[in-house]
């Protein structure tokens, strides 16, 4: 029986590790343990942890790590002291396999932790190309880690060629297909209740829906662009749901100016929200009439829909992209011309660049399988791979 230990530090990251932590659970020869960390625990994000108690998991540790300042500096320190939260937990809980998925700070810090307490890492997602310090962190984890689930083919070739030893990389999709395919796309009537009271979005009409997260690496340049994405869409009126953004540097001056937008010109057509749970995140993205921002769930899990997606900004920059995606910098015209595409070609068929929606299985069936090692080395230093 091997204890595996899942690391979720988001409502997004919750939303693509239920259906493993699901097939670990199902699995005999895997005990799961549960550790949320980041924007899970904190209460001005909805305290998303409570989405993993509903689900039927225990929660077997919580930890706060995030420093306040929204700015790159507190980004840096809440990684260190994530580094020393995880530390801890991880030596008490003493897992076979850490698992963790993405690019995110609190993702790094956990792999940090991990792999000088000795503790075997897996890792989701890993190899794929994007904007602002994510990509940074998402190669660093896969130089962490000791076995890697990639989404797509190019990622698993990436992964290949940073020296990771073919017979650690395993190409499964990515897991937000497995309850996609499966999922009832059906909107309930309330769904859109909460938020701005004064504003009603009828979700059995078409709508939009909007998520928009800082770049790191443009500090202080989300102003403005969050401003030119507020105008433009004001000049369009098309009823739109607005999801609040992450946590990273630069959050705080987004959500300034989403609130003072509100407050000045009282827009009947836009609906702000904190969080969805992850079911009815995928239900609004199958019956939205377009999505507008720059979240990587707007690339990856459209795909399996047909989503007509408006990617605005550099924030997923090099990101593999389906033929419904159209890239458009943060400007005003060129994003109200992109919309009224997409709103006139209507959904696309979906496609399986991201998987076929079967991940979830074959991740736990490696972990069941695989043999552990610590000391890892370049594939291309030593061609016997993995463990030798």
């Amino acid at each position: 029986m091997r204890t595996i230990l899942v690391v979720l530090v988001d409502r997004a990251n919750f939303g693509r590790m239920w259906p493993v932590m699901r097939a670990i659970q199902a699995h005999p020869d895997l005990e799961l343990r549960v550790l949320c960390a980041g924007s899970m625990v904190l209460e001005r994000f909805g305290s998303t942890h409570q989405l993993v108690t509903d689900k039927g998991f225990t929660i077997d540790s919580k930890i706060y790590m995030e420093v306040e300042g929204s700015a790159p500096v507190s980004m840096a320190k809440s990684v260190g002291l994530g580094v020393i939260e995880f530390s801890s937990e991880i030596l008490r809980i003493k897992p076979d396999i850490a698992l963790i998925i993405g690019d995110r700070l609190e993702a790094l810090a956990a792999a940090i932790a991990a792999a000088y307490c000795n503790i075997p890492i897996a890792h989701i997602q890993g190899g794929e190309v994007s904007g602002s310090i994510d990509e940074s962190a998402r190669h660093a984890i896969t130089k962490f880690a000791h076995y890697h689930f990639p989404a797509t083919a190019r990622a698993a070739d990436y992964v290949r060629r940073m020296g990771e030893a073919p017979r650690t990389v395993f190409q499964v999709g990515c897991p937000c297909g497995d309850f996609i395919r499966l999922l009832d796309h059906r909107l309930p009537p309330e769904i859109f209740q909460g938020g701005n009271p004064d504003v009603k979005i009828d979700p059995a009409k078409p709508f939009n829906v909007v998520i928009f997260h800082p770049v790191t690496t443009d500090f202080g340049g989300e102003r403005e662009q969050v401003l030119e994405l507020l105008t433009a869409l004001d000049e369009l009126q098309h009823p739109t749901v607005w999801l609040w953004p992450n946590i990273d540097a630069g959050s705080d001056h987004i959500s300034k100016e989403l609130r003072r937008f509100a407050s000045m010109h009282h827009p009947k057509w836009l609906k702000f929200l904190v969080n969805l749970n992850p079911e009815n995140f995928q239900r609004v993205l199958a019956n939205a009439a377009c999505a507008i921002g720059n979240s990587s769930s707007f690339v990856r899990d459209s795909t399996f829909t047909g989503l007509p997606v408006v990617l605005v900004g550099e924030r997923q920059q090099g990101r593999e992209i389906g033929p419904n995606v159209i890239c458009t910098p943060p400007e005003r015209a060129p994003v109200l011309a992109a919309v009224r595409r997409q709103l006139a070609h209507g959904r696309y068929e979906p496609g399986t660049l991201y998987g076929t929606g079967r991940a979830s299985e074959q991740i736990a069936e490696k972990l069941a399988e695989v043999p552990l090692y610590l000391q890892k080395r370049l594939d291309y230093v030593n061609a016997e791979g993995a463990g030798q």
